[in-house]
């Protein structure tokens, strides 16, 4: 191939990107608006009086469990970077990490991906030494590990017919269970690159990847699939008890696509329309919305404020070594 050729597939290539380009903003604008419609539509319906005597009425046996649940959805999701630890062959120990794993889920969360899944663990790491390289290494792992383990946990539920779509829904329950197929084969295409692929090394958007040995693809998976079981299970118990913790996991994972198409930090507003939206017939809103709330202040805003101590603390760790190294 001569040297003018890569410069004509570029160029063939950019019309479609500046095409999509010039779409994408408009249709992300009207996806918001129509957002912010249905969910001023659902706060105009809502009895608010039910929805504050339900929050009410949690008892703190309930509120123990969720916290606890919630514990150990953090320490589930800092054992990704665990694994990472492996993957990059650097001896830093687990009481390094699982703080990182931590603040950064929590900031992740309720800031956004850039905030918390990458800018904090570019910060955090880079204090314990770790190369910028190693830290992207790290982060692909941790991406890969979560969204391939919602591959697994979103296949197995979408295929079982667990989950019933409402009557009139453009997206029938039956297509529902063809998503949940291709996701089982998009896993299982997965591990198999990790067992078979002859080129190990790939580079996606300028950060080098290598694809990990079997055992490490596996532990990733079931630990992904863990972490949004636990979410789920968190929601679960804060919901009616009328309700089925697989409905509860298929409508959670239905709500996370809608999330990451909208790109709203927390996915503020997303979640509970999705699950009143595919619940109402099911239990009131009422019920649905206090329980969504009381979930919004155990896995998101609690667990943020801790880790902002938590980040506190480090830095304050940091800050005194630096002028204790000082000549005096």
């Amino acid at each position: 191939m001569n040297r003018a050729e890569p410069h004509m597939a570029t160029d063939a290539k950019s019309p479609g990107k500046s095409h999509w380009s010039r779409w994408k903003r408009p249709l992300t604008m009207l996806f918001f608006l129509m957002l912010i419609v249905l969910f001023t539509m659902l706060a105009q319906r809502l009895e608010w009086n039910e929805v504050f005597d339900n929050l009410a009425d949690f008892k703190v046996r309930t509120l123990i469990i969720a916290s606890g649940l919630t514990l150990v959805s953090f320490l589930v999701y800092a054992c990704f970077d665990l694994i990472g630890r492996t993957y990059i062959r650097q001896n830093l120990t687990w009481k390094q990490i699982l703080p990182v794993g931590i603040i950064s889920y929590a900031f992740n969360l309720n800031l956004s991906a850039w905030v918390g899944g990458i800018a904090m663990r570019y910060r955090l790491y880079s204090r314990l030494g770790v190369s910028k390289s190693n830290i992207a290494k790290i982060l692909g792992l941790s991406l890969a590990t979560n969204w391939f383990g919602y591959m697994v946990i979103a296949g197995a539920v979408f295929s079982s017919g667990l989950v019933r779509m409402p009557p009139g829904w453009k997206l029938s329950s039956s297509a529902l269970q063809g998503v949940g197929v291709l996701l089982l084969l998009l896993s299982a295409g997965y591990l198999a690159a990790c067992r078979f692929a002859k080129r190990r090394e790939w580079a996606i958007r300028g950060i080098e990847i290598d694809l990990p040995s079997l055992r490490m693809a596996v532990l990733q998976l079931a630990l992904g699939a863990l972490n949004w079981s636990l979410m789920a299970a968190v929601i679960f118990t804060l919901l009616p008890s009328k309700l089925d913790y697989p409905l509860v996991l298929g409508v959670l994972l239905i709500s996370a696509i809608a999330g990451v198409i909208t790109h709203i930090p927390a996915g503020l507003g997303v979640l509970e329309a999705v699950f009143v939206a595919l619940l109402q017939h099911e239990v009131s809103r009422g019920s649905l919305v206090a329980g969504l709330l009381a979930y919004r202040a155990i896995y998101f805003i609690l667990p943020l404020l801790i880790a902002l101590v938590m980040y506190l603390l480090v830095e304050a760790k940091a800050k005194s070594l630096r002028i204790s190294k000082k000549p005096k």
